[in-house]
């Protein structure tokens, strides 16, 4: 079982920066793959950005170039670091785990961001 906890959301103006981070914890050999999700209000749960264990990315074409998704696996933990955030960046971000064992993976709570105009 994994447990992930994240933290590092709130309210921020546009323009502005937030780094999230999302540290798992239970019983596991090793944390697959990582990511982020987010959740506006009314729409569909979306991938932002996720990370292999090796460290390959891949980005959401809405934040290319304005977030990034780091990990460190001594601490199986992950971060995002979001620049020049936008309102439509509003919503519950999620982090996403899995393992070899556990394909489907875990979720974390949710941590809100609201992006002011």
């Amino acid at each position: 079982q994994v447990r992930l906890v994240e933290s590092g959301g709130g309210l921020v103006q546009a323009g502005g920066s937030l780094r999230l981070s999302c540290a798992a914890s239970g019983r596991f050999l090793s944390i697959n793959q990582m990511g982020w999700y987010r959740q506006a209000p009314g729409k569909q749960r979306e991938l932002v950005a996720d990370i292999t264990s090796s460290g390959r990315t891949n980005y959401a074409d809405s934040v290319k170039g304005r977030f990034t998704i780091s990990r460190d696996n001594a601490k199986n933990t992950e971060y995002l670091q979001m620049n020049s955030l936008k309102p439509e960046d509003t919503g519950v971000y999620y982090c996403y785990a899995n393992t070899l064992i556990n394909t489907a993976g875990y979720w974390g709570q949710g941590t809100q961001i609201t992006v002011s105009s």
